[in-house]
């Protein structure tokens, strides 16, 4: 049996959440990152005996354009799916739904799910400093959990997951971000944007028709010189303080 963790995050929260499962799951595992745009994903192809951990972030309720077209591109070969979704405390909605079916039709056999939370990518202070130490606990319990039954043969094929279809409508945010007077077009925004929406020769651009407002950029800039407008992210704030507010208990679907 071969552990594949096949994972989108962009600024590292969903990649947290994940790494805090697989190293439960199992001793070892393959990583194959959805945010590098140059590798060449229909070169991936999986076997029954494989056992695929595909974690990605929900953008809006949906799941990243990014990383369902560089999924539908891989060939599943009916390898066992434990999909992990994980959002910034507003509501994963339809993720689910559109992740199985995008796995299903490229041919993996779903058998297991984990919804978890993490700090709001956009907008930090909703779920900050998740994943916790509770979180982590327990995380490690859902992925022994998940793993007993896998080697107790009790997994069934017919997961049911939360999710309508159609899925609900999603077109993006407006927050793009930009870089500011301290760039110094060191080019590793660039280099390490999952869309390629910042031009290599003029890396402080942004490309807005292209970017996809995954926060890359600001995450990793090593001299903060990227942000977003800040009216528009305390307008944004204010709208979803409600709907983020509170604790959101991490689920297993089994």
């Amino acid at each position: 049996m071969s552990v594949y963790h096949i994972v989108f995050s962009p600024t590292g929260g969903t990649k947290k959440v994940s790494d805090l499962f697989v190293s439960s799951f199992h001793a070892e595992s393959t990583l194959i990152d959805l945010s590098d745009r140059n590798l060449d994903f229909s070169s991936f192809s999986f076997s029954s005996e494989d056992i695929c951990i595909v974690s990605v972030p929900s953008y809006g309720g949906r799941v990243p354009d990014t990383a369902a077209a560089r999924l539908r591109l891989m060939d599943g070969g009916q390898a066992r799916a434990i999909l992990i979704v994980v959002y910034g405390n507003r509501a994963y909605d339809d993720t689910f739904a559109e992740l199985k079916d995008i796995l299903q039709n490229s041919h993996f056999s779903c058998i297991a799910a984990v919804a978890a939370i993490a700090e709001h990518s956009i907008m930090r202070q909703f779920a900050a400093g998740r994943p916790d130490a509770k979180d982590a606990k327990e995380l490690a319990h859902f992925a022994e959990t998940i793993r007993s039954q896998i080697d107790a043969g009790q997994i069934s094929a017919n997961l049911d997951l939360p999710g309508n279809r159609p899925y609900r409508e999603y077109h993006g945010v407006p927050i793009k971000p930009q870089a500011g007077k301290a760039c110094i077009r060191c080019g590793l925004c660039a280099q390490k944007c999952p869309v390629g929406a910042i031009p290599a020769d003029s890396p402080s651009k942004t490309d807005t028709e292209k970017c996809i407002s995954c926060m890359r950029c600001i995450a990793l800039c090593p001299h903060k010189a990227r942000s977003v407008n800040k009216a528009l992210l305390a307008a944004s704030s204010l709208k979803l303080k409600k709907a983020c507010g509170g604790y959101k208990e991490n689920e297993l679907f089994l």
